[in-house]
């Protein structure tokens, strides 16, 4: 437990730091987009916390390899490097979209390589908690855990919406399943009991405890697709290794539907969201049934008085002219009324004066008499 908790330890404190150095360089250099209609901040805040995050997860990997307590979890190296790459090219997917806002099939398309990467080094599905059910077909276990490793990123992505809400989520379901892959390790084999899903779900439990003080509300630092995607990825590869450790006919059903834990929790938190949108599609779908049959009977209405779909536009023409008319009319009423209580009260002879083209006319006159 010691070992675990000295890697949660590093990773906490180098995310911490790299997210403060992240954070700093963001502002100096103003990397940071505009402020959407549908966010929450009012004010430009960086999205780059993912670099920090994976900065902390290569370098506690790195240390963890020249731990001799660990030294059974690196003899098969070509996981770990399928691990770190997968994390780099989601890392870089992320940090590219949060920038430049890629296209959504080019992104989805990224997800896919990552999973495969995975897939293709032996992080694979092995075991599913009904009936024990074993999947002997490498080419169904290969696509099983491409889907299941994109469907994971894409909802802890999806959930990324408030401050602290995907960091959160994270630590508490990846603190449940160390807890379980720990216990779990012990009572299969109690002589060594290091094994990668418990390395990686410490890891991952750091890297929140590292980012949680600069994301808590109000958020100096968002994790940005970047972080989000990377964390959906960690938790999909913990739930994968773990799964291919197990051997479905030692252990029971219960004690093998934990080790879901972290393909179920984000899949878990979006049915609240999921059915809040399909809701909100259902009452819009019946309030668009209802304008249609408002608008039916309207036009129900105007073919039984005679306005068939041609006529229309021409009824409703010379209604407007008629009511310009009537408009016109009662304006003139008004004018000549005014008119007349002008003239009532104010004379026209009191309001006459002398045109102005006159004066020059009478005075040459005038001055031709004195000169005469």
């Amino acid at each position: 437990m010691r070992a675990y908790l000295l890697m949660m330890l590093i990773a906490a404190v180098v995310t911490f730091f790299g997210t403060f150095s992240v954070l700093k360089l963001a502002h100096k250099y103003k990397i940071y987009p505009q402020i959407r209609s549908r966010d929450v901040h009012t004010k430009p805040t960086p999205r780059l916390g993912g670099i920090a995050m994976f900065a902390g997860f290569l370098i506690t990997i790195s240390i963890a390899g020249f731990i001799g307590w660990f030294r059974s979890v690196y003899a098969e190296p070509l996981q770990i490097v399928a691990i770190v790459a997968a994390a780099f090219l989601i890392t870089l997917i992320g940090f590219l979209d949060d920038l430049y806002d890629l296209d959504w099939s080019l992104k989805l398309a990224g997800q896919f390589v990552v999973a495969g990467i995975l897939a293709w080094q032996g992080v694979q599905i092995v075991s599913l908690p009904i009936a024990g059910l074993t999947i002997g077909s490498f080419g169904i276990s290969f696509i099983a855990t491409v889907f299941l490793a994109v469907l994971v990123m894409n909802a802890v992505n999806f959930i990324d919406g408030l401050d602290g809400l995907v960091a959160g989520v994270v630590f508490i379901g990846t603190s449940v399943f160390f807890a379980y892959s720990y216990v779990l390790a012990q009572q299969t084999s109690p002589t060594n009991y290091f094994n990668l899903a418990s390395l990686l779900s410490a890891v991952v439990i750091g890297m929140c405890l590292g980012f949680l003080p600069y994301n808590w509300h109000r958020a100096k630092i968002f994790m940005g697709d970047s972080g989000a995607m990377l964390l959906g990825l960690l938790m999909a590869t913990t739930a994968l290794t773990v799964t291919g450790q197990i051997d479905p006919q030692n252990v029971s059903r219960g004690e093998l539907i934990p080790a879901f834990i972290p393909l179920i929790l984000p899949l878990a938190i979006l049915i609240l969201p999921l059915l809040d949108f399909s809701l909100a599609v259902v009452r819009r779908l019946r309030a668009g049934k209802r304008r249609a049959s408002v608008a039916f009977h309207q036009s129900n209405r105007q073919r039984h008085r005679g306005i068939h779909h041609s006529q229309p536009r021409r009824h409703l023409q010379r209604t407007d002219r008629k009511r310009n008319r009537h408009h016109q009319h009662q304006e003139n009423i008004e004018q000549q009324h005014g008119r007349e209580l002008q003239r009532r009260h104010f004379p026209r002879t009191h309001l006459q004066r002398p045109d102005a083209h006159h004066q020059p006319h009478r005075q040459s006159r005038l001055s031709n008499r004195i000169l005469c």
